[in-house]
C-alpha cells in the first residue's frame, strides 16, 4: 500500500533532506505571509501608465501587481525553499493517504502536481523573484509535450508573475545606489511599479529636464544568492523527478546560473542596450531606450520611457499590422545571428513594443544579450541551409560537428533529429515572393511528433549557444503563430542568413 502512496525514496528526498530539515528544524522565523497572486500578467503598457490615470486603470494596476519584501539573505532564501518543498510533500501524503482510501492508485507525478501545490509553488516563486522565476520562464518555453501539462501550467503562471518590493524596501534599495536625496533627481518618480518581472521591477519617472524615463530596478538579494538558489532548485527538481533525463537538468542550470548572473549585472545591460542603439540607428523600423548614464549603477538602469504598448495587447491591430509587426521582428532575429552575431535572448512578448503614431517597433530589455562566436555562427548557417536545401546528409555532418549528435546515436535517434532539422527549415524554403503562412502550419505539431524518441535516446546535451538561441527562436515561432501572421520568411533567410555551400 506504501507504494501506492508515495514513492518513498522520492519523498524523503524532497521533505526530509537533512539540509531541509536542519533549516526547519533550527530557524526561528516569523510565519510566511500568503501571498495572492494575481493570474493577470504583470505589466501593462505604456498607455496605462501616463499621468492622470483614471480610476479604473489604477484599479487594475492595485489589483494586478502585489507586494512582499524580498527575502535578501542566503539563510532566508534557503528556508524558503526548504519549506516549499516540506509543504510540497506533505500535501503529496496527504492527498496520497486520501487517494488510497477512497481505491484509488495515484502517481507520484499526480501527487506532488495536484491543484493545491500548483498553487504553493506558484505563490513562491512569485515571491521569491530571481532564479525560481527564471528557471519558471526558461522551461516555459518548452514544449507542452516535453512537460507534465501541470508542470507547464505552473511555469506559464510563474513566467508573468512576480510580486514587486514593498515601500520600505525600495526606498532602501534607491538610496543606496543613489544617495540619500535619490528623490531630488526626479521631478516625478512613481512609487509603484509599471512591471515587475524575475530580476526587478520597473517605475515611471520624470528627469528634472521633463524627459519621461523608466528606472529599472534590481531586487536586493537575487544577485547574491544566484548559487545557493539553483543548487536548491536542483534538489526540488532532481528529487521531484518530474523532468524527461533529455532535458538534461544540469546543463539547463548551469545555462541558467550563467545568464542570471549575466542579468544581473546592469551595467553589463546598459553597455547591451547601447550596442544595440548603435547598431539599429539606421533602422527604419526598431527603436531602443538610451541609457542615462548618470542614474545608472550595476543594480539600476534609467532609460528612455518608451511609448508603445505590448504587441500581444494591441487593440483592434489588423492583420497587415501582426504581418508587419511579425516579419520585422523575424528579420531582426535572422539579422542578430547572421549579422549583429550578438543577440538578445529573451523572448518574452513583452519585450516588444508597438507604437501606432510612428509605425514602430520599441525593444525592451537587454539583460539577456549575448554575443556568438565566428564559428558557431558559421556552422549554425551551414546547418540550416542545409535545412532548407532537403540535404539530410549535410545537415547530419554539420549536427555533429556543432554538437547536437555525437555520431553513436541509434539511426532512429539520428533520423528523428535531421527530420526535425529540415523541418525547422521549412518556413525559409522555397519561392522568394511567397509568404509563409504561420496560422495553417504545421510544423511545430511535427517537430513535437519527435520528441519524445529524442529526449529517450539523447546521448549529450547541445551546445551551450543554443539554449538561449533556440529559446529565442521557438519564441519567435510562437509569437508568429499567435499573430496569424504570413511572413516572407524564405526572402529574409536569403538576403539576410543563407550560406552559400
Amino acid at each position: 500500500m506504501a507504494t501506492n502512496i508515495v514513492n518513498l525514496s522520492n519523498f524523503r528526498r524532497l521533505c526530509l533532506s537533512s539540509r531541509t530539515l536542519r533549516i526547519t528544524q533550527n530557524l526561528r522565523v516569523l510565519p510566511v505571509p500568503s501571498i495572492s497572486v494575481s493570474k493577470k500578467y504583470t505589466t501593462k503598457s505604456a498607455k496605462e501608465s501616463k499621468d492622470n490615470l483614471d480610476e479604473k486603470h489604477g484599479q487594475e494596476k492595485k489589483n494586478a501587481l502585489k507586494s512582499s519584501s524580498v527575502p535578501t539573505s542566503r539563510i532566508s532564501r534557503l528556508f524558503h525553499y526548504g519549506s516549499l518543498a516540506a509543504g510540497v510533500g506533505m500535501n503529496a501524503a496527504a492527498k496520497g493517504i486520501s487517494e488510497v482510501a477512497k481505491g484509488n492508485s495515484p502517481t507520484w507525478k499526480s501527487l506532488i502536481l495536484s491543484d493545491s501545490n500548483i498553487d504553493k509553488i506558484t505563490n513562491k516563486f512569485s515571491k521569491m523573484r530571481g532564479v525560481a522565476l527564471k528557471i519558471g520562464q526558461i522551461l516555459s518555453f518548452q514544449d507542452e509535450k516535453v512537460l507534465p501539462k501541470e508542470l507547464y501550467e505552473i511555469l506559464s503562471r510563474v513566467q508573468n508573475s512576480a510580486n514587486h518590493m514593498p515601500q520600505r524596501q525600495l526606498e532602501r534599495v534607491m538610496a543606496r545606489e543613489l544617495g540619500a536625496d535619490w528623490n531630488a533627481k526626479f521631478s516625478r518618480f512613481d512609487k509603484v511599479p509599471m512591471a515587475a518581472a524575475s530580476i526587478g521591477q520597473v517605475h515611471a519617472a520624470e528627469l528634472l529636464d521633463g524627459q519621461r524615463v523608466v528606472v529599472k530596478i534590481q531586487y536586493p538579494g537575487v544577485k547574491e544568492s544566484i548559487d545557493s538558489d539553483l543548487n536548491s532548485l536542483l534538489m526540488l527538481l532532481t528529487a521531484s523527478s518530474l523532468l524527461p533525463k533529455g532535458l538534461f537538468l544540469e546543463k539547463t542550470i548551469a545555462n541558467a546560473r550563467t545568464e542570471l548572473k549575466w542579468e544581473c549585472d546592469y551595467n553589463r545591460e546598459a553597455r547591451a542596450l547601447q550596442k544595440f542603439e548603435t547598431l539599429l540607428k539606421d533602422d527604419p523600423v526598431f527603436e531602443v531606450p538610451h541609457v542615462f548614464s548618470e542614474y545608472t549603477t550595476s543594480n539600476i538602469i534609467t532609460m528612455t520611457h518608451m511609448e508603445g504598448i505590448e504587441i500581444m495587447k494591441l487593440p483592434n491591430a489588423s492583420q497587415e499590422t501582426k504581418n508587419f509587426i511579425s516579419e520585422n521582428i523575424m528579420r531582426l532575429c535572422l539579422e542578430e545571428i547572421a549579422t549583429f552575431k550578438y543577440m538578445q535572448t529573451d523572448p518574452n512578448w513583452a519585450n516588444f513594443l508597438y507604437n501606432g503614431k510612428t509605425n514602430k517597433i520599441e525593444l525592451l530589455d537587454f539583460g539577456a544579450s549575448r554575443p556568438f562566436a565566428d564559428d558557431f555562427i558559421l556552422r549554425y548557417r551551414k546547418l540550416l541551409t542545409y535545412a532548407t536545401l532537403k540535404d539530410r546528409k549535410g545537415a547530419y555532418e554539420m549536427s555533429v560537428q556543432l554538437g547536437y549528435l555525437t555520431g553513436l546515436e541509434s539511426q532512429s535517434m539520428k533520423d528523428a533529429h535531421v527530420d526535425s532539422v529540415l523541418t525547422l527549415g521549412e518556413p525559409f524554403r522555397g519561392d522568394i515572393d511567397k509568404p509563409f503562412d504561420f496560422k495553417d502550419q504545421t510544423v511545430s505539431d511535427r517537430i513535437r511528433g519527435n520528441i519524445g524518441l529524442m529526449l529517450d535516446e539523447r546521448l549529450c546535451p547541445p551546445p551551450e549557444e543554443t539554449y538561449s538561441l533556440h529559446r529565442k527562436f521557438s519564441g519567435i515561432f510562437l509569437l508568429c503563430a499567435r499573430m496569424g501572421a504570413s511572413v516572407h520568411c524564405a526572402k529574409l533567410f536569403k538576403e539576410i542568413f543563407a550560406y552559400k555551400v
